[in-house]
């Protein structure tokens, strides 16, 4: 177990988070979806807006999530933690 906030499960299989396990995994992962499909929809006309928009976002997205997945993120081969 890590000393930090957990939001997010590990994956059973492979590399990375699984589904939030907290409110907090959740909101972020919702507030990640709406900002992307906002972004998406009102920069529909323009690529490099909405690549330059999400790219960061996402890398963002993903730290967090690294950061608080319980356990970490590493490879997994179906055994539970």
């Amino acid at each position: 177990m890590t000393d930090g906030p957990e939001w997010f499960a590990p994956k059973r299989f492979g590399f990375g988070a699984g589904l939030p396990v907290s409110w907090q995994g959740w909101a972020m992962s919702i507030g990640f979806i709406a900002i992307a499909w906002g972004t998406v929809f009102l920069f529909r006309d323009r690529p490099l807006v909405v690549a330059a928009v999400l790219l960061p976002l996402t890398i963002v997205f993903m730290i967090i999530a690294a950061k608080t997945t319980r356990g970490g993120w590493h490879w997994r081969w179906g055994k539970r933690d």
